[in-house]
Parts: C-alpha cells; structure tokens; sequence
C-alpha cells in the first residue's frame, strides 16, 4: 500500500504513468521519453534505473539513474527523496543533468558526499523552435553522412567532444560505447555534416534524442580552422530543416550560457530561449 509520498523504482508494468509524466514537459524531456519509448523501464534495456516519486497514490516526478542522473517534473520533496536514495546507491553517473532548479537543489544535496565536480554548468539556456527563419539560407552542401563516412566523421565527433566536455570519449573502454552511438546516428540518417574538398569535415552536427513532438539537436561543431567564415548559421539551418521536416514538429538544443557566439547563432536561425538546464561534470 502506497503511503501518502514515497518513491520507488519503477517496473515494467508502470510504463503508461511513466510516459504521462514526460508528456507533461515533451521538449525538456525528449532525452529520457525517448530512451523510454524505445527500452521501456526494464533497467537492463534502459540502460538504468526510473525512479518515481508519488504523492496520494499518483505518479507525479521521475528520476532517471543512468550514466546521468536527470531529475523529471520534480519538486522539492521529489528532489530530496531522488537525492537520499541517490546517497545510497552512491554515484554512478558521469554527469547530473536537466532543469536547472531541480538539478541545482539535487546537486547541492548531494554535494557533500558526491563532490568535488569536474565542472559546474549552472545555467545553460533552453532553446526551442518550431520554424526556420527566413533570414538565414540553408547551407546546400551540408547532408546527411553515409555509413561509409564513419572514419571521415568520427574524428570530428571526437573533437567537439572533448573540446565541449573536458574529456576525451575514447578513455576507458577505448570509445567503443562512444563509437557505437555515433555509428547509430549515421545508420538512423541523423548525423549531419559538410565536407571539404579533400573529404574532412567543416561543419557538423547531430540529431540526437527524437520523439514525435521534439527533437533535440546536439554536437554542433564547426573545424577550428574555418571559424569565422560564417558557415555555423547556414550549417545550422540546413540541420534544422531537415529535423523539422523528417524528424519533429518542435527543434530544440541546450547550449552553454557562456557561449555567446553559438547564441546568437542560434537565435539567427530561428532559436528562442525558454528556459535553462543545468549539468554537473563528474
């Protein structure tokens, strides 16, 4: 019997309320729905655990322990009943991530035994768009990247990986897991790229987390030397295109507060701000 609040890791037979409960924010939840619309919650397919938090016998927030900790729709009580059972399974994720109110409250809690971090991302803002601006024309030379292009493009990936991160994601298990899912983003037609003449990338960028009501475009990266020749807003228009045509109805991407030049390219090609995440770097 369910007590008036108390939470607990979620099982198959909950995938409905679970799914209610993303539905409520489809934009800032497009990650984890979309990791739960393809595994379900069975943790070995998810890739970790759901944790729920319920309040009159309803399902209201979620939790989701993977290789990040993302809290879902939570408010304070959920927060601190997500952060004590996070102590005691102790930390197991590389990052905490999602919205920065809830993320900030859970990071403060679990500071104490977690912390240090690598790295505090406080304010990362939210930006979202259902339109491509008519001030910006789609760079026609950038497409989609063929199964044949992985040599070509795992370079590039592995860059603007480490450059955005800290860390290189080829450490520890070689960047078998990390080669894995960008070779899924090519096979799936989601990995975008513009090639110069002798077959190296200029531009690229993903298609990551999709749903029928949002997608979220991430690894947007631009080869050092062609910076500042203004291909990251064509670059970025032609991605948009086709996740708004193929993929979803709304785009949407979270980028460093701090990067002021990939913000205002962004809202050149028909980005708005509408809320913040936060992460924290382990």
């Amino acid at each position: 019997m369910l007590t008036q609040t108390t939470s607990r890791v979620l099982e198959p037979g909950d995938l409905d309320a679970a799914l209610a409960v993303l539905d409520r924010e489809p934009v800032a939840n497009a990650f984890v729905t979309a990791r739960v619309q393809i595994a379900g919650l069975d943790p070995w397919r998810l890739g970790g655990e759901m944790w729920g938090w319920y309040e009159d016998g309803m399902l209201t927030s979620l939790c989701y322990a993977g290789a990040n900790l993302v809290p879902i729709c939570a408010g304070p009580r959920a927060v601190r009943a997500f952060a004590d059972r996070a102590r005691r399974a102790g930390r197991r994720c590389s990052s905490i991530v999602g919205p920065a109110e809830p993320t900030a409250l859970l990071w403060r809690l679990l500071e104490p035994g977690w912390g240090p971090a690598r790295d505090v991302r406080a304010h990362q803002p939210l930006m979202v768009t259902d339109h491509l601006s008519l001030d910006v024309t789609p760079d026609p030379y950038v497409r989609r990247v063929r199964k044949d292009e992985m040599e070509r493009i795992m370079p590039a990936c592995v860059a603007m990986f480490t450059e955005e991160v800290g860390i290189s994601p080829l450490a520890g298990d070689g960047g078998l897991l990390y080669q894995a899912r960008v070779a899924e983003l090519v096979g799936s037609g989601r990995s975008f790229a513009r090639f110069d003449a002798d077959g190296r990338v200029v531009f690229k960028a993903e298609i990551g987390a999709a749903t029928d009501r949002a997608c979220q475009i991430q690894g947007v990266w631009v080869a050092p030397e062609y910076r500042g020749q203004g291909l990251a807003a064509p670059g970025m228009a032609a991605v948009l295109r086709y996740a708004l045509a193929d993929v979803a109805p709304v785009a949407s991407l979270y980028v460093n507060d701090f990067n002021t030049a990939a913000r205002r390219t962004y809202l050149r090609v028909g980005f708005q701000e509408v809320g913040a995440f936060m992460s924290v770097l382990f």
